[in-house]
């Protein structure tokens, strides 16, 4: 088994409280598969420059990361510049220069339309559906989304939401998309577009999975540093859909757990600059992280229920 995952990669200028970092590796692509390796090998397709740097491109050079299907067109790499609030919720973007990202135009190879499991990153549905019409038999499928898509290709993206199986988006986009202004009314009426099950990222607050049978929320794992939150819903969906691909099936109880580790691998992306804080994750770490998850929202019911007896 393995993972494709269909996105961005990038250059990244990002400004915290914490400091600053100029021209560091990011995008979507990036931060899904540094977050995903941990589970299942991930195969990335996405475009850089001419210009990528040798010093990006060594920060994917791993055993269980593919990285052939990178194309390296003619011109300048994606960059994206930002700068984040005192208390990181909120961020205003500077700069965004597509450059060669403008002219992305996924091909899968042929050796990849034969995998079953698909994370489409945040690009345009038009695109998102040309990849999943060049898999054979997709199985597991999970799309993310932004507002720019819902208020300028909303056609485009209702008919891509038809076709997959998972939705991943925040809390505003939720509600951008449907219309509702509750999030877990929101969520319902997503699952009536076409996904049997939507996840909606909820930052420091952590995520909630929607399903017909299935309403779980899970706490965020709480850092003791918090240097930059780029690419942290990235990181949840690699984590998430990484552990979720891993175990094969697709249930209540195996969703819960999907999400715990998709809050895990979170974060460890906010606790350093770009993809540095997914570059230091051991796997034990992880395991500590998810138990420690688990213990913040387990506690017997039967004695809960003594209070009014």
């Amino acid at each position: 088994m393995a993972i494709v995952v269909v996105g961005s990669l990038g250059l990244d200028t990002i400004e915290t409280p914490a400091g600053r970092a100029e021209e560091v590796l990011g995008g979507s692509a990036a931060y899904f598969a540094l977050a995903a390796r941990h589970f299942l090998p991930v195969s990335l397709v996405a475009v850089v420059g001419t210009d990528f740097p040798q010093a990006a491109r060594a920060m994917l050079d791993h055993p269980d990361l593919d990285i052939e299907g990178i194309d390296h067109a003619e011109g300048r790499t994606f960059r994206w510049e930002g700068v984040y609030s005192k208390d990181m919720n909120s961020r205003e973007t500077l700069r965004t220069e597509l450059n060669v990202f403008e002219r992305f135009q996924p091909e899968l190879p042929d050796r990849l339309r034969t995998l079953r499991n698909i994370f489409l990153a945040n690009i345009d549905p038009v695109l998102q559906r040309s990849v999943l019409a060049q898999v054979r038999q997709p199985r597991l499928v999970l799309a993310d989304t932004m507002n720019f898509w819902i208020q300028t290709k909303r056609d485009e993206l209702l008919q891509t939401l038809k076709k997959v199986r998972m939705l991943l988006i925040n809390e505003e986009e939720a509600r951008d998309l449907t219309g509702e202004p509750l999030t877990h009314r929101a969520a319902r009426a997503i699952l009536e577009l076409g996904p049997e099950t939507v996840v909606i990222k909820q930052g420091e607050h952590g995520a909630f999975v929607q399903s017909a049978d299935l309403y779980f929320t899970c706490p965020a794992y709480p850092v003791d540093s918090l240097v930059d939150p780029t690419g942290a819903g990235d990181s949840f969906a690699g984590g998430f859909f990484g552990a979720l691909a891993r175990m094969g099936r697709v249930t209540e109880l195996n969703l819960r757990r999907a999400a715990v580790y998709g809050v895990v691998l979170a974060s460890f992306t906010v606790e350093g600059f770009g993809v540095t804080g997914l570059l230091r994750v051991e796997r034990e770490e992880i395991l500590r992280r998810a138990e420690a998850v688990l213990r913040m929202s387990r506690f017997s019911l039967d004695d809960t229920a003594r209070i009014l007896r």
